[in-house]
């Protein structure tokens, strides 16, 4: 359905021409549009080059880059963006010409058309101006490099239309962005706070507070980042920082504005030397000074309104790859100390701001807390969204809680009929936060394993026997709990994205989510143990032939699709069903006598013997004991309820998670399969 749209593109420079190629990959048929030819040329040459770059790593296929590049068309005339849905300028940053360009394409495009702009310094409102459809004009702004950084800030002004801001969104997550919402403010989110660590890393040098290789090593600890701000402004142009900072010095104050070495250095036409030895002495200094700048205009410009505190963290992580967001770091250096530093940086330099809500949360002694887990209800449909796509929305037990919460408040809704439970971003819910269990088998407190698992069981059973039909959606991958939690669910709305997998006998331990009780009753016991025991995904389109999805649907369609179950006729979903003919190889490796031989490394003779061999190597490095218990497990589940069998599986998560496997496995790096060292209890 993505082809349905197309977007032209104004400008073929890197952001431009990196911004269609990205929109080409995902299905878009784009326009990609220039003052000459050889600019668009150098445009189209761009992305082929980032296209076989790509393919050399393998990132693509050569069928890939075909497609992608047969979506894109380059072109010196707007008038082939007429008929576009969409159209992004990305010219440089100049208002008139921007306004200018805007004033002629109002007068060719169709009344649908949507603007956007991914201006980084200017107001989007003014720009708007320029036009006859302020209503149908918003921020796009895209990260360097827009083909490959996720990060999409959505910038609507107070003229934007909701059905633009709806689409723009569904837009930029159909491109595989994702999308924050951000005020219409100088810097919007992630620019306020970057460019102030930037220049504020420039007064301190400027000031002798310390050398460069002093501020780039205490900068690379304090922020847990991979390079410094002076390599960072050398790699993305030095010149960039100067126009993002004087920007915002003219629009919010002189605090924002360019140090003057910055200025100097810009026009000196050269990068910065790095060289030098660091002062262990001042790492302090410098840390502290960059905390209170850096942390404390990320805490204002949430108290502003500009992004909420999970965007604004989701923005550094996401758009500046930073391993902390703002409010994490601020939390886990402590928020009394980032408030110290914010006040002795206001003694320092009277034109900054101290935050209230930094102040307010300092004096409360507690750390920020963050909300994971949104609801919206659209007309008689309640939308819980798990918003953690940093994280690929993995659940812990905050999480759950929420996630509680909002089902509570959906459930309780007289107007709700039905509640439908998807993922932000590319992933449905890729599993459980696997830090939380090897926290708790290193920490000695299973008990919290066991007491999460079971408040996870609650929820889930909740799911399944709501008043309220329940629809999980699965556009995107969905891994161990998060499959669990898709099963759990009356319905399953699907894409081609989306997709069910439980890897748990990989890492050492079992689903323990009721994922083996719930898929057993939909294919029985063989297919499900192939499923455990192998880890391999079921693809949406399969998983909808075996009865699971109940409705198959392109991304555009979601919503269409939800109300469709929402109104249709309910019918049992683990009700009697013929298992397609292309599942018999997998049925019949894991028929009770093939188990016992694949357990105990005997070669399976009575089916295809490239399957056989191909399903034995998968098992050779998956966790015997959790193989083992998977079999029992299954075995015993199929014959008592599914309350009954989700105490069964309760009963033997300490066991699990007390092997030497389980920790092995979970703190294993991904791409390397663990070497366990677990016995075989096999029980068949």
């Amino acid at each position: 359905m993505t082809a349905t749209f197309k977007v032209g593109v104004v400008g073929a420079g890197n952001m431009g021409s990196g911004i269609a190629q990205k929109m080409a990959q995902e299905g878009f048929q784009v326009i990609l549009v220039d003052v000459k030819d050889e600019f668009v040329q150098r445009g189209m040459e761009s992305i082929r080059k980032t296209l076989q770059e790509g393919l050399e790593r393998k990132v693509f296929t050569q069928a890939q880059v075909d497609s992608t590049l047969l979506r894109v068309k380059g072109t010196t005339s707007l008038e082939d963006l007429t008929d576009a849905d969409l159209v992004v300028e990305a010219v440089f940053e100049d208002i008139d010409v921007k306004g200018q360009l805007f004033q002629r394409l109002d007068t060719i495009c169709h009344s649908k058309t949507i603007f956007a702009t991914n201006t980084s310094s200017f107001f989007v409102h003014k720009i708007a101006k320029y036009t006859n459809r302020p209503d149908r004009f918003i921020g796009m702004h895209y990260f360097y490099h827009p083909a490959k950084n996720r990060l999409l800030e959505i910038v609507p002004h107070e003229g934007t239309s909701k059905e633009t801001l709806e689409k723009v969104l569904l837009i930029g997550k159909l491109h595989g962005k994702t999308n924050i919402v951000v005020a219409d403010t100088p810097g919007f989110a992630v620019n306020r706070f970057f460019v102030v660590f930037l220049n504020e890393s420039v007064r301190i040098l400027e000031e002798e507070i310390a050398n460069i290789p002093t501020i780039e090593s205490a900068t690379k600890k304090a922020f847990s980042i991979g390079m410094g701000p002076f390599e960072l402004m050398n790699v993305t142009g030095i010149p960039i920082a100067v126009h993002a900072s004087t920007t915002l010095g003219n629009e919010i104050g002189p605090f924002y504005a360019t140090a003057e070495l910055l200025k100097q250095q810009m026009n000196l036409k050269t990068n910065w030397d790095l060289s030098g030895e660091v002062d262990e002495t001042k790492i302090d200094a410098v840390v502290n000074r960059l905390y209170g700048a850096t942390l404390g205009v990320a805490a204002e410009l949430v108290e502003q309104g500009v992004a909420s505190i999970e965007d604004t963290d989701r923005g550094a992580k996401i758009g500046l790859r930073w391993r902390y967001g703002p409010f994490e770091l601020m939390n886990k250096v402590g928020v009394e100390k980032v408030y110290e530093n914010a006040l002795a940086l206001l003694e320092h330099n009277p034109d900054f701001k101290v935050s209230k809500l930094l102040e307010k949360q300092a004096k409360s002694g507690q750390p920020f807390e963050f909300n994971f887990v949104d609801l919206e209800i659209k007309e008689n449909i309640a939308y819980i969204t798990i918003n953690r796509p940093e994280a690929m929305n993995a659940i812990n037990p905050d999480v759950v809680a929420q996630l509680e919460n909002r089902f509570d408040e959906a459930e309780n809704n007289p107007q709700v009929k039905a509640i439908a439970i998807q993922g932000a971003g590319k992933a449905f819910i890729a599993g459980a936060d696997i830090k939380f269990f090897i926290n708790n088998i290193t920490n000695n407190t299973l008990n919290k394993t066991v007491e999460f698992t079971l408040k996870g069981h609650e929820l889930l059973l909740r799911l399944e026997n709501s008043h309220k039909l329940t629809i999980a959606v699965l556009d995107g991958l969905s891994l161990g709990g998060g499959s669990e939690l898709a099963l759990a669910c009356q319905k399953i709305v699907a894409t081609p994205a989306g997709s069910l997998g439980f890897p748990e006998t990989g890492i050492g331990i079992y689903p323990g989510l009721g994922g083996m009780i719930r898929m057993e009753r939909h294919v029985g016991p063989e297919l499900t143990k192939y499923y455990v025991f192998t880890g391999k995904t079921l693809k949406a389109a399969e998983a909808y032939q075996l009865g699971i999805v109940s409705l198959l649907t392109e991304p555009a369609n979601i919503d269409s699709a939800i109300r469709e179950l929402a109104f249709a006729e309910r019918v049992n979903k683990y009700r009697d069903r013929e298992i397609p003919e292309t599942f018999a190889d997998r049925k019949a490796i894991c028929s009770v006598s093939n188990v016992q031989r694949l357990l105990e490394g005997i070669q399976v003779t009575d089916i295809d013997e490239k399957f056989a061999e191909q399903t034995a190597k998968i098992l050779a490095v998956k966790a015997p004991i959790a193989l083992s218990m998977v079999n029992e497990l299954i075995n015993a589940q199929s014959k008592v309820t599914i309350e009954e069998a989700i105490t069964l599986e309760l009963n033997r998560l300490i066991e699990i998670f007390s092997t030497e496997d389980a920790l092995t496995g979970l703190q294993s790096p991904p791409g390397k399969p663990p070497k366990y060292k677990g016995k075989l209890k096999s029980r068949i």
